[in-house]
């Protein structure tokens, strides 16, 4: 198998397990003490932080390098 395929396998895995962490991760502060206001900050750095990995995971694997 090429490289370039175990890259794009593996790292759709890791980013969906990361993401289904984070997000569970961020419910679960948000549904239990901490209430929707306490667990919004969270919220926010959060959605931040996969957008960068998503647009960093998107670079590496699916652009071509020149």
């Amino acid at each position: 198998m090429k490289q370039m395929s175990i890259d794009k396998i593996t790292g759709s895995i890791a980013l969906l397990v990361l993401i289904w962490f984070i997000t569970g991760l961020a419910a679960s502060i948000s549904s239990g003490f901490a209430g929707f206001w306490g667990g919004l900050p969270f919220w926010i750095i959060s959605v931040t932080i996969l957008l960068m990995v998503v647009f960093d995971f998107w670079r590496a694997v699916f652009r071509k390098s020149t």
